[in-house]
């Protein structure tokens, strides 16, 4: 009779094997709210629809290569010198306009450039030390564009 009344040693198994259980599903609660809460991997608004439109930023980079302009961007001094010349060497006259940006901290500065000499603009520019992207479009008188990303440092 006695061995009826003792309490059976493999009692445990049955809630180690829930606590096991438990564990888990802990644990994939935990990596479920990280993949949801964290960084979504997306870094371009509209993604997909701009993927579509490549074809288009490729056959514009063509246009442009094609017509053999070559920017040179500056920016010391409190200034901003821009100097264009085309595939001879000779200076490309027209209307300079765009941004000074700020790639870290999305800070937009207008550039109003005035052309100093055939070919050159300079645009007073009292930029931080630090990096800048120039992102700046010229228009020449008969329509033909070509735009202008650059990054620059200020010392």
């Amino acid at each position: 009779m006695s061995a009826s009344l003792s309490p059976r040693r493999s009692l445990w198994i049955p809630y180690a094997f829930v606590g096991g259980m438990l564990l888990v599903l802990a644990v994939n609660a935990g990596m479920v709210y990280a993949a949801v809460s964290t960084f979504t991997g997306v870094t371009t608004g509209r993604s997909y629809d701009k993927g579509r439109a490549y074809n288009h930023v490729l056959e514009e980079a063509a246009r442009q290569d094609a017509l053999g302009w070559r920017p040179e961007v500056a920016l010391a001094g409190g200034a901003l010198r821009v100097t264009v010349r085309d595939r001879e060497g000779l200076p490309v006259e027209g209307r300079l306009d765009g941004v000074l940006r700020r790639p870290v901290e999305g800070t937009e500065m207008v550039v109003a450039a005035a052309a100093v000499s055939p070919g050159t603009w300079v645009a007073e520019a009292p930029a931080r030390a630090g990096q800048w992207e120039a992102r700046l479009r010229l228009t020449a008188a008969d329509g033909r564009h070509l735009d202008i990303r650059q990054r620059v440092m200020v010392p």
